[in-house]
């Protein structure tokens, strides 16, 4: 399983037909769209929309947990598709004969979700077709506070003693994901230049799909990218949902041709999964081989 700043990254996502991305580390996945062995050990999931390659495993991952005697999980998604997901696990009740034990939070941008270990999920808004939002997570840390750093320990001892606040809560972005979005989204939400790790859509890399009818459907185009390069300030960047169009030594080769220097070196392309195993990882200088 590779590592990308520090974050362990279990993943597949294919335009138009599967996105899921698991987080072990962080104890949660980023959208269903196929119900991957690892995200069943997942039980939170913060779902970015409601397209079907992105939640169409719902019922699926809630079942085969409740199979495995695995505590019922945690779906958050876009408030504006709460309904119609009661009504998809309503009709899943009838048809299979199930409870489908699981919690639904409905969210909006600021909603956070808690995972544990000092961690949290938190909502913003994405541009798509349909309503959708990203997830930052951040993890909540201690630090001392200006007044104290540098002050032997002894001292900073008798201060707390003496019932002063020596220390101030701190949260450290860590990994973001946008979802479906156009480009716009980069630019409104500034936890995306500050993560670690930003995982985002990058659909299409060249004039097939010009950039205007990349935004009509809501999907970012590498133009677009390299027009912004200078507000990606993150350790690593994860492209994902790559156009099923393109081979993955194809779109390799087109991201590392237009990429600046600086932002190529921290650029990661997800590849599309082949049948019945997972690829590796490829960096974006390298892409020698088409798929």
């Amino acid at each position: 399983m590779p590592t990308l700043a520090g974050v362990e990254v279990d993943a597949v996502s294919v335009a138009g037909l599967e996105t899921s991305i698991c987080l072990p580390q962080l104890g949660c996945a980023l959208d269903l769209g196929v119900c991957r062995p690892g995200a069943v050990h997942r039980r939170t999931v913060l779902f970015t929309h409601a397209h079907i390659d992105h939640m169409g495993a719902l019922a699926r991952h809630c079942a085969t947990r409740n199979l495995f005697g695995l505590a019922p999980p945690t779906y958050a998604l876009p408030e504006e598709s709460r309904a119609g997901v009661d009504d998809l696990l309503a009709a899943w009740r009838r048809l299979d004969g199930a409870t489908l034990p699981c919690t639904v939070i409905p969210a909006r941008p600021g909603t956070e979700v808690a995972l544990g270990k000092g961690r949290v999920a938190r909502a913003f808004r994405s541009i798509h077709r349909v309503p959708s939002l990203g997830w930052a997570i951040h993890e909540r840390r201690s630090r001392l506070r200006a007044a104290f750093r540098g002050r032997p320990g002894p001292e900073i001892a008798q201060a707390r003693a003496a019932g002063a606040e020596v220390s101030e809560p701190v949260e450290v972005p860590l990994v973001a994901f946008t979802g479906d979005s156009r480009i716009e989204v980069l630019e409104r939400e500034p936890v995306l230049q500050a993560v670690r790790l930003l995982i985002m859509e990058l659909s299409f890399v060249d004039d097939r799909v010009p950039v205007d009818r990349a935004r009509a459907m809501g999907h970012i185009h590498l133009d677009e990218v390299v027009a912004r390069a200078s507000l990606f300030q993150n350790e690593a960047v994860l492209f994902t949902h790559r156009s099923a169009r393109y081979g993955v030594g194809e779109a390799n080769r087109a991201i590392a041709a237009a990429l600046p220097p600086g932002l190529r070196e921290r650029a990661w392309l997800l590849p599309q999964r082949r049948a019945f195993r997972d690829e590796p990882l490829v960096p974006v200088p390298a892409g020698a081989v088409d798929v």
